[in-house]
């Protein structure tokens, strides 16, 4: 244990922690109107946000990294006009990610929202308060468990991320190597003990994080059924 690195543990923790601020600023309005729209389109727009479930990560790392590199034409925009690159850094690292944690943000919040009683909802609009109001005053306090679920999901799944952030960060110290990458690296030089260690910790976090879920989630609901 003395050789143990955590650096790539921090990284991924930094990872996740940005990755998942982002989705949540990005999610809640696609998932409020999720959940309130009767549009036509909501089946398309649902199955274009889950598609990162069923897609394998090479298949989504390759795409991403093809769009964000110098020969396309964002890639290439960013690094001409403010001298950003967007792939093999920390930059792709999180607009990756962000891809492919999307529908773990979503989905939560978007059944928290259908939950709600449409009554308490009618009741905001009637009192004069913004669509934004009522989401962030009425719709988000009584979701807390979705909420938690997919604030807590979409930081442990992004932690262990693999395949996507392998194939648009690499594998550079204090950059892109994150913990999943280290222990694909101990396996290929066939250091079983260092992947030993490092995937024991992961499974331990991954353990820590789902049984923290289900406890505020049990708590909650026999808050519910107390008060009621």
């Amino acid at each position: 244990m003395n050789d143990l690195d955590l650096e790539p543990f921090l990284l991924s923790f930094k990872l996740a922690g940005v990755t998942t601020l982002i989705l949540f600023i990005i999610a809640l309005p696609i998932a409020w109107w999720l959940s309130q729209t009767k549009c036509r389109c909501k089946p398309f727009v649902e199955a274009v946000v889950s598609l990162p479930i069923v897609l394998p990560p090479s298949v989504i790392g390759f795409y991403i990294l093809f769009a964000l590199s110098y020969n396309s034409p964002i890639g290439a925009f960013f690094e001409e006009t403010f001298g950003i690159k967007l792939v093999f850094n920390f930059t792709g690292l999180v607009i990756a990610s962000c891809f492919y944690s999307f529908p773990f943000m979503v989905q939560p919040l978007q059944g928290g929202f259908e939950s709600l009683n449409k009554n308490m909802l009618e009741a905001s609009y009637i009192a004069g308060k913004s669509t934004l109001q009522t989401v962030m005053r009425v719709a988000l306090p009584n979701i807390k468990p979705a909420l938690m679920t997919a604030l807590i999901i979409t930081f442990a799944h992004t932690v262990g991320e693999f395949g996507v952030v392998l194939m648009v960060g690499g594998s550079i110290p204090g950059e892109t190597k994150v913990a999943s990458v280290a222990i694909y690296e101990f396996v290929e030089v066939m250091d079983y003990s260092q992947a030993h260690i490092y995937s024991a910790i992961m499974i331990t976090l991954s353990f820590v994080v789902l049984l923290g879920v289900y406890f505020f989630n049990q708590r909650h609901n026999r808050r519910i059924g107390i008060s009621t």
